[in-house]
């Protein structure tokens, strides 16, 4: 796999590139889900604030006896405040259910705009049928002092300081802070501010603080009470990242990050239970399971490596018991000849005859030795550890010296070999790819019928080795048939061309091991039967272990995927 599909498919990218993306995503929305907080808590923080003020200038306006009082003391009012003061039918202006409900509470509605930066307040008026309104564009020291003056004349409707106590009482319900007589001497003011007062100025002053608490202002408003003072505050100023905002934001964002790990580590954990369960089913001697696990990542290749291995061991199995089947098989007609000829050696006197069963004997011991050879090397092949001395190989050099030992046996079959350039070369196991050439060259020289033609190169990556002959050659239905061991056909291919049914197994082994594959079809130019071997030219590595090999071919079978 490339380093790009190897990121593209790693567990490790997929689960830190996921809590990246869960992390910005959570961001986000904490983000969003502040700004809409604050704008909420900003509104009302607005409309508290305004409710006290418009109280205070509905119950003056309500002091009026006539109407043209009421315009005279709403003018003076809006000059004092910095902002025009009207009142205007309720029917007029277009309020929704929410605004409605809030002026049953008695409290104010505030429109905010953004761009001029402006606010519209409106207080229903005790008539209920009215609504005192003003445009505020900004918040002033001016129009804290106008509270200020508001609040001195509300009071001055009320003549005794009980009186006064108990009205400051009936007005704090409409303000979102304290409204209390004070004595001036226990309102910790400075020079400054002591002076300030006695000329009958509203001393403001700002409350600053280190604790979580947001900052205040302490408005202390002179009374014509001696030694008295009407304190109203601590006001709140307002407070964009609260400790139990920005508390409740990291709680809500690590729930919402644990969810976003969670969604990210769940299909990997199902994925690692089916693996299980697999598990489970082999240890149990189900070797028919299959894990079924869709994805591109490790785990994926993992199951398809366990696919992979359940199947090999499966084979293995039913391999060792073809071959046991087999062998015990092939091996009842040498051992009965010898018995036979054992026999024979006990009832003949003739020395003749002794020396002919004795050669016989020889030849049957002589294909004992050959069969426990072609076993030994194919159980070697088929264990699945063989070491391959993997080095390139002259492929004209090999195919030159497998004519000379192939024409050497004697054989009246023409043999025409292919030679490539003198300077392809390959990279395999020279004594094993001469094997498969050997091998494949006696099975043609026992079919064929006057030719056999052997060739080898190098084509689009893969190097190839290719033994033709001109025989009966072998049906499509039974060309998978040959590799398998101890199998032979019921045509022309039969147990009188000699052989132990496992050259072509061991040939397919070998090719199974060089990692590449073993095919036979029909003989273009000869009209018999074609065997072919193609295999990688630079194989990864030079001793490729069971476990690495069953690997590599289920990454391949997982990529065609």
């Amino acid at each position: 796999m490339s380093l790009v599909s190897s990121l593209k498919h790693s567990i490790f990218v997929r689960i830190y590139a996921g809590l990246l993306i869960v992390c910005l995503c959570v961001a986000l929305f904490a983000q969003l889900l502040m700004d809409t907080i604050n704008k909420e808590r900003v509104q009302s923080y607005r409309e508290s604030m305004a409710t006290g003020a418009f109280h205070l200038v509905s119950e003056g306006i309500a002091h009026q006896r006539n109407e043209e009082q009421r315009e005279y003391w709403l003018s003076d009012a809006s000059s004092l405040f910095g902002a025009e003061f009207s009142i205007v039918p309720i029917d007029e202006v277009d309020f929704n259910a929410s605004e409605l409900r809030r002026f049953e509470n008695g409290d104010t509605v505030v429109r905010y705009v953004a761009q001029p930066v402006y606010a519209d307040v409106y207080y229903r008026l005790p008539d209920k049928q009215s609504v005192l309104t003003a445009r505020v564009t900004q918040v002033t020291e001016q129009q804290v002092r106008a509270i200020a003056v508001f609040l001195l004349d509300d009071l001055s409707y009320h003549m005794t300081l009980s009186d006064k106590r108990a009205r400051l009482a009936q007005l704090e319900e409409k303000f979102s802070f304290p409204l209390e007589f004070k004595a001036v001497n226990t309102l910790n003011l400075d020079t400054d501010q002591m002076g300030r007062l006695r000329r009958d100025e509203v001393v403001i002053s700002l409350q600053d603080t280190n604790s979580s608490k947001s900052s205040a202002i302490k408005i202390v408003v002179p009374s014509e009470i001696n030694d008295m003072a009407i304190l109203i505050g601590p006001v709140p100023l307002f407070n964009w990242f609260p400790l139990n905002l920005i508390i409740s934001m990291i709680l809500i964002s690590m729930f919402l990050i644990s969810l976003g790990v969670y969604a990210l580590i769940f299909p990997l954990e199902r994925k690692l239970q089916l693996i299980q369960v697999g598990v489970n089913e082999v240890s149990k001697g189900n070797l028919d399971i299959q894990v079924q696990v869709i994805g591109q990542d490790e785990i994926a290749r993992l199951s398809a490596t366990f696919n992979a291995m359940t199947s090999h061991i499966k084979r293995l199995i039913e391999s060792q018991r073809e071959l046991t089947r087999a062998v015990s098989h092939e091996l009842r007609t040498p051992v009965a000849r010898i018995r036979f000829a054992v026999d024979m050696l006990a009832d003949t006197d003739d020395e003749d005859s002794r020396f002919m069963q004795r050669d016989y004997i020889d030849e049957d011991i002589e294909s004992l030795n050959g069969l426990i050879d072609e076993i030994l090397t194919y159980a070697k092949l088929e264990e699945g550890s063989p070491k391959l001395d993997l080095e390139p190989v002259n492929l004209r050099e090999l195919l030159e010296q497998i004519e000379r030992e192939t024409n050497a046996l004697g054989k009246p079959i023409k043999i025409v070999t292919k030679l490539p350039s003198a300077k392809v070369t390959a990279v395999a196991d020279k004594r094993y790819l001469h094997r498969v050439i050997q091998n494949l060259a006696g099975n043609a020289l026992r079919y064929a019928e006057t030719t056999i033609v052997i060739s080898a190169g190098v084509k689009k990556g893969n190097a190839f080795v290719s033994v033709e002959d001109d025989g009966h050659g072998i049906p499509e239905s039974d060309r998978e048939k040959v590799f398998i061991p101890f199998s032979r056909l019921d045509d022309s291919r039969t147990r009188a061309s000699g052989g132990y049914g496992l050259g072509l197994s061991i040939v397919s082994r070998i090719a199974f091991w060089f990692n590449g594959n073993m095919k036979v079809d029909e003989s273009q130019e000869l009209g018999g039967a074609r065997f072919i071997m193609t295999w990688p030219i630079k194989p990864l590595t030079q001793i490729l272990a069971a476990d690495e090999l069953t690997q590599e071919k289920s990454e391949r079978d997982f990529d065609d995927k």
